[in-house]
């Protein structure tokens, strides 16, 4: 397994590649996308981050948020991550990115340059268990609720995206 990130500049242009931990630790700008997933009820697929993950483990987030390998495109990568931890695969489409930094505890950096994708399904999950403790799908309402009084189970780039994504739903359901 390839545990390397790929280094990009503020305007998303590769630099180098370094292992995953060592970038973390130095928080230097690295490649990352980040999935949402709904289903035909509108609501959204969140997991709880397994125990064993290398930071912020035990924390809820979107569907699935990994790093695309090098010369792979960010939607390859996200494809490939949903598949890989949550079993199944479904048409995404990127909306928007943005660029956050945030102390993840053991003195881990998350620096990224996150791309988001916004995709639809209504099958099986099958959760791989070194990935994921749990999962669910939440109304939005009732996760934005949740989002105001327990922000400390969020994930920090969740607690960025998560607004932006129901904002971006939003619009576009006004627009139609």
């Amino acid at each position: 397994m390839d545990n390397s990130v790929v280094l990009v500049d503020q305007n998303d242009r590769p630099i180098a590649t370094m292992d995953k931990i060592e970038a973390h630790q130095f928080g230097f700008l690295h490649r990352a996308f980040s999935v949402f997933i709904f289903n035909s009820k509108g609501e959204m697929l969140i997991h709880q981050r397994a125990l064993s993950k290398y930071h912020c483990g035990g924390l809820w987030t979107n569907a699935c948020c990994s790093h695309p390998r090098l010369n792979e495109s960010t939607v390859v990568g996200a494809k490939r991550r949903l598949h890989e931890e949550l079993g199944f695969t479904c048409n995404i489409r990127k909306v928007f990115d943005f660029v956050y930094k945030s102390e993840v505890g053991e003195g881990l950096v998350e620096h990224e340059f996150d791309h988001v994708f916004i995709g639809n399904y209504n099958g099986p999950v099958d959760a791989n268990p070194n990935e994921i403790k749990a999962w669910k799908f939440a109304n939005v309402e009732a996760l934005k609720s949740d989002l105001k009084l327990h922000p400390d189970t969020y994930t920090p780039w969740f607690k960025i995206a998560f607004p932006l994504v129901v904002e971006h739903l939003e619009i576009k359901r006004n627009a139609a």
